[in-house]
């Protein structure tokens, strides 16, 4: 078994309501000047409104900063950052999905340390402390709000980038799930089949350890146990909690354990399809767990999880989502193979993989995973 060594840097709070806490939250952590990073569909659903109503309640100071895009790149946290020095911030709220909580944590990097995101590129670089933070996820998917890591892309060469530090880690995680009962079905099960990726891969991971393990299980569980439900009843409270869970206990897997390469597979398909990160990485996971099913210990891992072909069952989720099940189905041609092998081998969960990978297997698992 790994060796780790883990310091808890997210508070959990979680409940049905526990959005009315928002204000109480911040005064604790002495907050004066919230800027709320969200995005215009959040907006739209009237979860912003009774942040800002909450936070004002108590008798803060309220931005709104409400144009956060899908896959944040360094722009968009540049703009986040005009509006947290013109506010004169002195506290973060990251409202959303995965991207709402990113920009507000590259925001952090920035109006705090200075420079460009491209220098926070990698784990540590943050030499200055930081605000405080509270992150309030809205989808069941990226577990952001229990991670110190921004995933931003830079703007001129796609690339996605992992920023990480545990300066950048939200002070608290507000996990309510009836914020998630708003989303669109399509957006339930893109983020819901990311969660499970997670699960999933940090469940394998090379950095995999006994704490790692621990929470990776149960997100499994809880993901599982929820997501025939939600999408067959998005109004299933029950289901959503078990969702929202699941997540969050994803995201505290990945940061004491990683990711694979379904993830290194996912980001050259976002970059170059634009494809939805959620239907890349699901698309291409049951090619990754046949890849390291080949290693005793990690199907003997698989199979404690599922008993089950659990490659099959990732399939049989996503046709129940309404998700492809191979690239030919989302557009992907045949000659971006190299290019996306080539790109893949360079992504930095790559190394975490539990089987070693190479550019010509990351080439084998896009062919694959070209028809059913």
């Amino acid at each position: 078994m790994n060796s780790f060594d883990h310091s808890p840097r997210t508070r959990l709070v979680y409940g049905n309501g526990t959005l009315s806490r928002i204000g109480e939250l911040v005064r604790e952590l002495a907050g004066h000047k919230v800027l709320l990073v969200t995005d215009a569909g959040i907006v739209k659903a009237g979860h912003a409104e009774r942040a800002i109503n909450f936070l004002k309640s108590t008798g803060l100071e309220v931005a709104l900063y409400d144009q956060v895009h899908e896959n944040p790149s360094t722009k968009d946290v540049d703009d986040c950052v005009i509006a947290a020095r013109d506010f004169e911030a002195d506290f973060l709220i990251g409202l959303g999905g995965g991207s709402s909580m990113d920009t507000a944590k590259g925001c952090n990097f920035i109006v705090t340390n200075g420079g460009r995101m491209q220098d926070y590129w990698g784990v540590g670089k943050a030499t200055k402390p930081m605000l405080p933070m509270i992150a309030i996820p809205t989808t069941a998917g990226t577990g952001s709000e229990c991670q110190s890591f921004a995933l931003i892309s830079d703007e001129v060469t796609h690339v996605k980038m992992a920023c990480g530090d545990p300066k950048a880690a939200a002070k608290v995680a507000l996990l309510d799930p009836e914020l998630t009962i708003s989303q669109p079905r399509r957006v339930t099960a893109v983020t819901g089949i990311d969660a499970i990726a997670h699960a999933l891969e940090t469940a394998v991971t090379t950095k995999r350890n006994p704490l790692s393990g621990t929470y990776s299980r149960q997100a499994f569980r809880f993901l599982t146990k929820g997501f025939e439900c939600v999408l067959a009843d998005p109004t299933d409270i029950e289901a959503r909690s078990s969702m929202l869970l699941g997540a969050a206990f994803a995201g505290i897997a990945i940061e004491n354990s990683m990711l694979g390469a379904a993830h290194s597979c996912a980001n050259p398909l976002t970059a170059e399809y634009h494809l939805v990160h959620g239907q890349a990485v699901g698309l291409m996971l049951p090619h990754v767990i046949r890849f390291n099913s080949v290693l005793p210990e990690v199907a003997a891992i698989y199979h404690s999880y599922f008993e089950g072909d659990l490659s099959d069952y990732i399939v049989k989720l996503l046709r129940v989502a309404g998700l492809a099940t191979n690239l030919q189905e989302l557009g992907v041609k045949e000659e971006s193979i190299p290019s996306l092998s080539a790109s893949a081998a360079k992504q930095w969960t790559a190394q975490f993989n539990a089987r070693p990978i190479t550019e010509s297997d990351f080439a084998r698992l896009y062919q694959a995973a070209m028809h059913d």
